[in-house]
């Protein structure tokens, strides 16, 4: 016996096998990891197994693909079987089986390869380790440690095996090392071969999802189309898919008689959807040309919508039926609905900039709700009602089409609408990288969680994907036929290789050969030993490229990382126009590859999930478990890849395979619906870029703010005798907050300065001031929250910064953020101290607040001067949350909720005592249920409610007998807006409130956020000239009870309330 196989009992014997100590003293190479992927072929009738054939597709760790016939002798022959192998070039196993090699040859003489189809694939991950023969008489082994995964009906099962070949008789012999692995690890030896052990869990895996299917039924979900709409059935308000029970063209039929009144009809099968808990499996059919057309026979609840406003409408409460939502995803990534929404519905008038009506779906819920009185939400539990609120993720998705509005607005400056479009193509960055990351996350570990609106992780994915596509094509369509023209009228040229003259492709093959050959790096995409399978980073533009050695060579995959540190376009001289640097590596892959082929290259990126894995109560230094944690970031789970529009199917599925296999500890949640087509720049750092070139009359207007406080007073006297409220940019940062602190470092008066810093930016002033006031001896206290998301790194090179400076620094609290923005000085004044604070919305960051609407406030009351005192002490002085009872200040995580809800109520009670009642709110977001619920039982008792969300809104507006007092609009422009403000009438005693928070889980449960009561009556004043621009916005998006943004009157000549408030700010002092 040379050769031996063994089962392995389980996975994580295997893994200790692989690390433990050989038996008998054999000593161990190093371990080599291998993979390959086996896909076996045959006839749904089993053609070539009768006949003994097998057909079996492999493809190697090293790239390399193989193609292997395998023919056992006849009936009556004697001899070993015939093998017939070859390596072949095609990428695909349908191109291989067709193609010129000798396998592909002798297997179209046994059957035509169309008729072929996958009966089994699997994957199997080896580890491999040789023992190393301590004297001439030892024997040689070659142990092989492998994980095969197999998968069938949307199911994966694994199996182990341990592989021992003899490489050299000797000491110890086979039997013996057989016989300690038995006996040491209960490893049994195997009978069959790793196919058939294959074959059998592969029945099995299909056994058991036809057991489910046959369990839990079929279901066929009918998608009808006519005229550019969709059928959907009309119930309780909600409208879905025409669904019932049932399998195959006759289920199908079946629900079209009982939906329609006639089972005539041009029907296709578009796919499936696997079984999830609670649902069997379903089938999603095509249906067109219904014999009676849009006609709706008297006593069906078929209602017609247009299929462009579905799209839109997707997952709102109207329209997020689970098997709904599934088959509509199944839907937007066939190709066999070419109607399927590439953009927004028609938006009128040309520079309206996105004004689009309610449609169909809003109608007909408005009708569902007078039809149907809704229970009283004083009466209810406001969570166990999931249709009263809106979707948090689909509302972020709301918010940045909001962003792609601006880019389309044909009346903003050119350059202007290329920085949206980068905006928005960053911003659907972030959310894959922290929302859809998490919903993945949530598949992985199989959490069954809902949303306050209902829905599984799986069935907002599903919606996502349906929006972001038609997103998707509306940025492409705004760059291609909006801004690209535009800007190559303004002499602004983006040119690619193709377009280049000789010249031109010379000066760029110097640029390539000085500045960019040196940074280069490319790797093959294998797991051969010596070349480890490389990681893709985060965001990282890549090309792929097809490199054949020679002629008839195969073709292998190579994967080329483009410098960080080089910028995204290159000019040409003599404004010959720019380059972008993807352009410029593919044209030039024939200096990095000299002597070979390259067939195809193309652009990719990969987005992986953003938040770090911290184990905070454990850690004996957070500072240095952040800054290792935030290494990792760009090598984590993948969830997204962005691909140039155009790039081959066999490239795409080689990328995506490649990437979901990259981690086998790990089940990938990867697929073909995650891999999205850009058009034109795939990094958003080439708009930026371009948004940025020194073109002033097509930006806007250079813009500072105003100088509030007299240059020649100190800021001191001026807030000793009145509160200063700043409202940002309209009133200069640098004039009022930086020269705030500066003058505290250098007032030999100050005898300490606390402030907390979340997102301080680059290089800070306030910084600068602090490093001076500790040199100079003043006490010195800094928070610097390090969990600020994807500031990490920086905020650590803050705190050590601040550190060698001699200041007290603190990290962060333990399972909470402190988001707060505050700042404390404490000043000798006639023998005592006195205590002068600001509190604000924003980051103490002077780059933000030039381009940020925020607001601040500097006073000297003495009891907001105690209560930041007290914070500041527990900030120092304890790793949990502060936990005091405040004078004045709201205070999260213990206690703002709970002071909010109170408010809330009090405005309730005026409205019931019959002295009105009125909230007023600007916010960036508004998700958190228990706020949600107490507005809408306010809105019941006649409280008059007006909101300013500038991001997601998860509370429903309009809604008959539930919110149809509550008005929300968002309002988007120039300046980002993040101020937060919280107005309450107060039966005529207005309170006004400005802070950090956000009316978010986030901000009201775990994080420390900071709100101050605005106490002097001028500074109450101006915010309510604010709050009254803002509500009159001419410009503003309302936000309806579907769920949708519908922008206010177009034409409207009166100014936005941005452009209000910087003329305001024009004319003088606040």
């Amino acid at each position: 016996m040379r050769d031996y196989r063994g089962e392995v009992k389980s996975l994580e014997l295997l893994n200790r096998l692989v690390q433990a100590a050989l038996p008998a003293g054999l000593r161990a190479a190093p371990v080599e990891t291998l993979f390959n992927r086996d896909v076996y072929f045959d006839a749904p009738d089993r053609t070539l197994r009768r006949r003994g054939v097998t057909c079996r597709f492999r493809t190697r760790i090293d790239d390399r693909r193989l193609l292997t016939l395998r023919v056992e002798p006849g009936p009556g022959d004697v001899g070993p079987p015939q093998l017939y192998e070859a390596e072949v070039a095609e990428l695909d196993e349908a191109s291989a089986l067709a193609g010129s090699s000798d396998p592909a040859r002798r297997l179209r003489a046994l059957i035509d390869p169309q008729l072929l189809t996958s009966r089994i694939e699997f994957e199997t991950e080896r580890r491999r380790r040789r023992s190393r023969p301590r004297w001439f008489g030892n024997a040689v082994y070659e142990l092989c440690y492998d994980i095969v995964t197999v998968r069938a009906g949307g199911l994966a099962g694994t199996f182990q095996e341990l592989k021992i070949r003899t490489l050299r008789r000797g000491w110890p012999g086979l039997v013996r090392l057989t016989r300690a692995f038995r006996d040491d690890h209960d490893v049994r030896p195997l009978l069959i071969g790793k196919r058939e052990r294959a074959e059998k869990l592969y029945e099995a895996l299909l056994s058991e999802a036809l057991a489910r299917s046959v369990q839990e039924n079929r279901e066929v979900a009918v998608m009808a189309l006519e005229q550019g709409q969709i059928a959907l059935r009309h119930t309780g308000g909600t409208l879905a898919l025409p669904v019932a029970s049932g399998s195959g063209e006759e289920g199908c039929r079946f629900v079209l008689r009982a939906e329609f009144g006639s089972a005539d009809g041009q029907v296709r099968l578009l796919g499936t959807v696997a079984a999830a808990p609670g649902r069997p499996l379903l089938e999603v059919w095509l249906v067109r040309r219904l014999g009676g057309g849009l006609a709706v026979p008297a006593g069906m609840q078929i209602q017609w919508v247009p299929l462009t406003e579905v799209v839109e409408r997707i997952g709102s409460p109207v329209l997020h039926e689970p098997r709904t939502l599934a088959a509509l995803a199944v839907a937007a990534r066939s190709d066999l609905v070419p109607e399927w929404p590439n953009g927004p519905r028609p938006h009128g008038e040309p520079g309206d900039a996105g004004a689009v009506s309610p449609g169909v779906i809003t109608r007909e819920w408005t009708i569902a709700g007078l039809r149907e009185p809704r229970a009283s939400a004083v009466e209810e539990s406001t969570l166990g009602r999931r249709d009263h609120f809106l979707n948090s993720q689909l509302s972020w998705l709301e918010f940045n089409g909001r962003v792609l509005a601006l880019a389309e607005d044909a009346s903003l400056p050119l350059l202007a609408r290329v920085r949206f479009l980068s905006i928005f193509r960053t911003n659907l960055d972030e959310f894959f990288m922290v929302r859809v990351a998490a919903l993945k996350r949530a598949l992985q570990t199989d959490d069954g969680a809902l949303s306050d609106d209902g829905l599984t992780a799986r069935e907002q994915l599903d919606a996502i994907v349906i929006r972001l596509r038609a997103q998707l094509e509306r940025y492409a369509a705004c760059w291609l036929r909006q801004c690209l023209p535009a800007l190559g009228a303004q002499g602004i040229r983006v040119r690619g290789w193709s377009g280049l003259s000789e010249p031109e492709r010379a000066r760029v093959r110097d640029y390539f050969t000085e500045q960019v050959f040196p940074l280069l790096t490319p790797q093959a995409i294998t797991r051969a030993p010596g070349y480890p399978f490389p990681v893709m980073a985060n965001l990282r533009l890549s090309l792929a490229a097809l490199v054949r050695d020679s002629a008839t060579g195969p073709v292998h995959f190579a994967y080329v990382k483009l410098p960080d540190d080089l910028p995204r376009l290159v000019p040409l001289p003599d404004d010959g126009g720019l380059v972008p640097l993807e352009e410029v590596v593919r044209g030039c892959l024939d200096l990095v590859y000299r002597g070979r082929t390259i067939e195809a290259a193309y652009t990719f990126r990969v987005t992986r999930g953003g938040d770090l894995d911290l184990d905070e109560r454990h850690a004996e230094n957070l500072l240095h478990v952040i800054e290792e944690e935030a290494k990792r970031r760009p090598y984590g789970l993948a969830v997204r890849v962005e691909v140039e529009r155009g790039m081959r199917p066999d490239v795409r599925g080689l990328l995506l395979r490649e990437l979901q296999f990259e981690d086998a500890a790990h089940i990938s949640t990867l697929g073909h619906a995650d891999l999205f087509d850009v058009v034109g720049p795939l990094d958003p750092l080439a708009l930026r870029e371009i948004a940025d070139l020194p073109r002033g009359e097509l930006q806007y207007p250079r813009y500072s703010g105003r100088r509030v406080l007299e240059p020649t007073q100190s800021v001191f006297e001026v807030v000793a005798e009145r509160d200063v409220l700043v409202h940002h940019p309209y009133d200069s940062f640098p004039d009022v907050v930086e020269r705030f602190f500066d003058e505290a470092a250098d007032d030999p008066d100050v005898a300490a300065i606390k402030l907390t810093l979340y997102r301080p930016g680059g290089r800070s002033r306030i910084a600068d001031a602090l490093v001076r006031a500790a040199a100079a001896g003043k006490e010195v206290f800094v928070f610097v929250e390090l969990k600020a998301r994807f500031d990490e790194e920086r905020n650590v090179d803050w705190a050590k910064k601040l550190e060698r400076a001699g200041i007290h620094v603190v990290y962060g609290l333990v399972d909470v953020k402190t988001h707060a923005k505050i700042g404390l000085v404490v000043r000798r004044e006639g023998g005592a101290l006195r205590s002068y604070a600001h509190v604000g919305t924003g980051n103490y960051n002077a780059a933000t607040a030039a381009v940020y609407t925020d607001l601040g406030l500097l006073t000297a009351h003495p009891e907001l001067g105690a209560d930041l005192n007290d914070l500041f002490n527990e900030l120092s002085g304890s790793s949990r949350p502060p936990r005091v009872t405040f004078r004045r200040l709201l205070v999260a995580p213990e206690q703002m909720l709970g002071r909010v809800l109170a408010l809330i109520d009090r405005e309730a009670e005026h409205a019931r005592a019959g002295r009105g009642g009125r909230i007023r709110a600007k916010l960036n977001g508004l998700a958190d249920a228990d706020v949600i619920g107490a507005l809408y039982r306010a809105a019941q008792a006649g409280v008059e409610i007006d909101l300013v969300v500038r991001g997601i809104c998860c509370l429903r507006p309009g809604v008959p007998g539930l919110s149809d007092r509550i008005r929300v609009i968002s309002i988007l422009g120039r300046f980002l807006e993040h101020g937060r403000i919280f107005s309450f009438a107060n039966g005529g005693e207005s309170e006004y409130y400005i802070g950090s928070a956000d009316w978010r889980p986030r901000n009201l449960r775990r994080r420390v956020e900071v709100a101050t009561p605005i106490l002097d009556p001028r500074c109450g004043a101006r915010l309510e000239r604010i709050l009254e621009l803002e509500l009159a916005d001419p410009t503003a998006w309302e936000l309806g009870p579907d769920g949708g943004y519908y922008r206010r009157a177009a034409g409207d000549a009166r100014a936005s309330a941005q452009e209000e408030l910087m003329h305001l700010a024009a004319g003088g002092p606040a």
